[in-house]
């Protein structure tokens, strides 16, 4: 889609092809219910392009590492449909394709259209390949063109055609159909031996085999064995050591109807139905492993066909350290390395090693859940709603849209977890219980009635006048925030570079929000970092409809960035989230990249990824809560981090009013993925807030809304626009 003027598709742009795990777009729901819930077929082909540079085609098998959740017999099946599309090709005089490490694509990600079967015991294809309407060329590279088990019929640099493409992939296509009615019987064999596999897994002790759990038994071995080389092999006394009591894998997974977010955990559990996952209910209280739950909590056990995709979204993911070489590069990993779903989504819930059972009843197949209707419990002057349940932002933009009133509570009630600091209090109109009753029983929170307004500084809100950045051609970071911001029902604009350029920003905003990809980095200031979103340039002004034209442009540090800087001097809010924290530096701020090291001629300069590298994955960070801006929060929260920016406060930042909002409070905070050098993380600040002027820059270093998942850290963004506009009350 290069040339068009927005993403292809509204929100996601290609993110759409990494959306099928937590299927927010109508487009992946309805592709999971064919694939997981109505059709279960046994093989899924996924075309795509663009080839390898010096190939024609990629064709599975893919490179390691495979996730080790799913069952073996995915990796030998995807071999054997594989080697029959290659062989193929080879047979019609095709040459030109690769596979395994002849391409980035690898079986350890969950979330992509062919990636998600693996975890429902399905073969999912990929092939990659070049073409286009017009005739190209097949670039020469040296190193294609000696046969190897990855491309063993490499091409000569030619002239290529786009009918050439298309019998390529009808080649693809009957090699795949050509095996799969030969060996009908053996696949529809295998899914149901996949299935019965994962049924008897869940109902029995087992133990999951990961690289940290066999670095761990390799150290143990290590201060065993004498010095000198060690034995290829170990005594089997260490093999047991991998099998001890607790290590084991869960009988299954509680979800108490008790904790605060609750509209949030029923979130994460349509997320597994539209997966195919089989979700219980508890009808009444019931204990078990010591602990008491009440009715209404949700419990997914993993003996069911579909346990890979269970363990999957609970349990953290350990990637193997993978580098080109010992001591060399990092080999970056096809897509995320971690994305645990339950920790980006900040749900409670328990991990049961034991067999349990209770007063459970199944819930239908692929049904979607509702939250238990909310209530006001009591009556008085006016009603308090809990800061931690994100659908109270609902609430309170439809609050503020009838002109009810609507403030927070700084101190919160004394001893009443529930409403801590930021407390959301509401006087009662004879309007006012009517839109919290409804907001109530259709998102799922309750609200309590009081006597008076309590005591204690408040901050008093209104709407903000909100402005998202985007830019022609699309962002994919800033279509998912307005899918975010459409859904928590914030009023924004979208805001193009040549608006930004034009100024006269104060008049208009009071926040703007800038997602990775939009602020380029100053001068001097070396290559991109993290995960961005932009595309490249433009195309020329006069190839652009009119109507298309005010969307051209980026932002730029002559014309942008002083805009920018004037929007904060009078008082303007800009949120800045992954690389567009760039801003900080560009205007001088008492806030600096953590994550350097100074060289032998005393200058400092990133860290080498041989040292450190964190692809997408989650890390844990401590939250000051007391903070308007983490009102809401735990005091630690998990953050979906894409070797993203960490900063350091400057010596004079704390006399300049900046703020740490979030910071990394240990030397290893991972909690799913793979963070090599995390340890360099010890100590950075991971949110601030920086006065700027009468207004002030709010830094996300963490991707706090990465592709509408991270449901964990949104309050960080929607506080963050609600305080541009807050004003202290006694």
């Amino acid at each position: 889609m290069d040339g068009a003027p927005r993403l292809y598709e509204k929100y996601a742009g290609h993110d759409n092809n990494r959306d099928f795990y937590m299927a927010n777009l109508r487009e992946s729901v309805n592709m999971n219910r064919q694939l997981f819930i109505e059709w279960f077929p046994q093989i899924m082909y996924n075309h795509h392009q663009t080839g390898p540079l010096g190939t024609v085609i990629f064709a599975p098998p893919f490179r390691d590492p495979f996730n080790y959740n799913f069952d073996p017999l995915i990796v030998t099946s995807i071999d054997l449909v594989g080697a029959a599309m290659h062989s193929r090709f080879i047979q019609e005089d095709k040459p030109g394709s690769t596979m395994r490490r002849g391409a980035a694509y690898s079986t350890w990600y969950n979330g992509g259209l062919r990636t998600t079967t693996y975890f429902h015991n399905m073969i999912g294809l990929l092939t990659e390949i070049i073409g286009s309407p017009t005739p190209m060329e097949v670039a020469f590279v040296p190193n294609r063109q000696l046969p190897a088990g990855d491309q063993p019929f490499p091409i000569a640099p030619q002239q290529w055609h786009y009918r050439q493409s298309i019998d390529y992939s009808i080649t693809a296509n009957r090699a795949v159909l050509d095996l799969a009615s030969r060996y009908r019987e053996t696949f529809l064999y295998n899914i149901w031996k996949m299935g019965k596999n994962s049924l008897d897994r869940g109902s029995k002790d087992t133990w999951t085999t990961t690289p940290s759990k066999v670095d761990a038994v390799k150290a143990l071995i290590a201060k065993d064995q004498p010095a000198g080389p060690q034995a290829a092999a170990a005594p089997a006394r260490f093999y047991e050591s991998m099998k001890q009591p607790d290590l084991r894998d869960p009988r299954g997974y509680i979800l108490s109807a008790a904790q605060p977010d609750f509209p949030t955990a029923v979130k994460f559990i349509n997320a597994l139905v539209k997966a195919g996952i089989q979700i219980h209910k508890a009808s009444a209280p019931f204990s078990t492993a010591g602990k008491t739950y009440p009715a209404g909590s949700y419990v997914v056990k993993t003996a069911q066909a579909f346990r890979p995709h269970v363990l999957d979204m609970f349990e953290p993911q350990d990637h193997p350290n993978d580098f080109q070489y010992e001591g060399g590069p990092p080999i970056p990993p096809y897509d995320n390395a971690g994305w645990t779903l339950a920790y980006q989504m900040g749900v409670n819930f328990d991990r049961v090693l034991e067999p349990f059972d209770g007063p459970f009843t199944k819930l239908p197949w692929g049904v979607l859940e509702k939250p238990p209707v909310g209530k006001i419990e009591g009556s008085g002057a006016g009603y308090l709603i809990s800061h931690k349940v994100n659908d109270s932002f609902i609430l309170t933009n439809r609050l503020i849209a009838a002109k009810e009133d609507v403030y927070w509570l700084k101190q919160g009630i004394k001893d009443d977890a529930l409403y801590g600091p930021g407390a959301l209090y509401v006087p009662a109109k004879p309007s006012t219980k009517a839109i919290i009753e409804k907001a109530a029983a259709e998102f799922g929170f309750n609200a309590k009635a009081v006597a008076a307004r309590p005591t204690g500084e408040v901050m008093k809100l209104s709407a903000p006048r909100i402005a998202l950045w985007d830019q022609f051609g699309g962002s994919m970071p800033s279509g998912w925030v307005r899918f975010l911001l459409e859904r928590f029902e914030f009023p924004f604009d979208v805001l193009y570079p040549q608006g930004i350029d034009a100024g006269n920003l104060r008049q208009k905003y009071d926040v703007i929000l800038f997602v990775g990809g939009a602020i380029p980095r100053a001068r001097n200031q070396g290559p991109e970092t993290g995960r961005g979103g932009g595309r490249g340039g433009d195309p020329s002004r006069d190839k652009v409809p009119a109507e298309f034209q005010p969307w051209l442009g980026r932002v730029s540090e002559e014309k942008s960035i002083p805009q920018l800087k004037t929007f904060m001097d009078s008082g303007g809010t800009v949120i800045t989230i992954g690389s567009s924290n760039n801003l900080a530096a560009q205007l001088g701020l008492s806030v600096k990249n953590a994550l350097v090291e100074r060289g032998r001629d005393g200058r400092e300069r990133p860290l080498p990824r041989e040292k450190y590298y964190i692809p997408g994955s989650i890390l844990q960070a401590n939250v000051d809560n007391t903070q308007p801006a983490a009102y809401g929060l735990d005091d630690k929260v998990d953050f979906f981090f894409d070797n993203s920016p960490v900063f350091k406060l400057a010596p004079d930042a704390a006399a300049k009013g900046v703020k740490p909002i979030a910071w990394f409070a240990s030397a290893t905070p991972l909690r799913s993925g793979w963070a090599w050098g995390q340890q360099y993380l010890e100590g950075g600040v991971a949110v601030a807030e920086v006065p700027v002027g009468e207004g002030k820059l709010m830094m996300m270093g963490p991707e706090i809304t990465f592709r509408a998942q991270p449901h964990g850290t949104y309050k960080l963004l929607f506080n963050s626009l609600f305080l541009s506009t807050a004003t202290t009350q006694q």
